[in-house]
């Protein structure tokens, strides 16, 4: 929008609110494309991200270039609002046992989504390296936070290390995303459940 300042001459309202639009926009997309990742996997058609998002294709094209941009952005994404969740959750279970079964499953959330990086990053090792890394520096101290607090107040024992548990339910996702008859939910479930402390 256009105003005038003292002098008369036209002047252009500050940008923050458009660099805000365009942070909100550039999250809906990448909940959608997520939403869709987590259902059809990260070769779904880009027209279906659109739809999911309520956009158009050449949308997604603008933002993401290339389907291995739009991928790594999810992962990061996703990784932040993993992240976000734990303290977040904390405050608003009733219990920290609760919180940490409720993270675990947006862990899984993520983790569906994240098997289809291996391919598309298999030409740039270094790269798929510092995703890792950024994934273990966000995550496991999350992790550790929530099994802390559930074993301060007596819902799980005490010794599971958050690097540990996050390896265990990772190797229980794999393959969930291509066989419909294997239920990787459950069974981390029944992992979560050996968690609790003998009564």
């Amino acid at each position: 929008m256009h105003e005038t300042d003292g002098s008369g001459r036209n002047t252009v309202r500050a940008g923050r609110p458009k660099r805000t639009d365009a942070r909100r926009n550039e999250k809906t997309l990448l909940d959608a494309a997520a939403t869709v990742f987590v259902t059809s996997g990260v070769d779904a058609p880009v027209r279906d991200i659109a739809a999911e998002a309520g956009v158009g294709v050449g949308t997604i094209y603008r933002h993401f270039p290339a389907r291995a941009d739009l991928i790594i952005a999810v992962y990061r994404h996703q990784v932040e609002a993993c992240a976000e969740a734990g303290p977040t959750l904390l405050e608003s279970s009733a219990t920290p046992y609760a919180a940490l079964r409720e993270w675990i499953s947006l862990f899984v959330d993520f983790l569906v989504t994240k098997h289809g990086l291996a391919g598309v990053l298999q030409s740039d090792n270094t790269g798929f390296e510092t995703l890792h890394s950024y994934f273990l520096d966000r995550l496991v101290p999350v992790c550790a936070e929530l099994l802390a607090a559930a074993a301060a107040s007596g819902e799980i024992r005490t010794d599971v290390e958050a690097y540990a548990l996050m390896r265990g339910v990772g190797n229980l996702c794999i393959g969930a995303d291509s066989d419909p008859r294997y239920d990787a939910r459950r069974l981390v479930g029944l992992l979560l459940t050996g968690l609790r402390q003998p009564r």
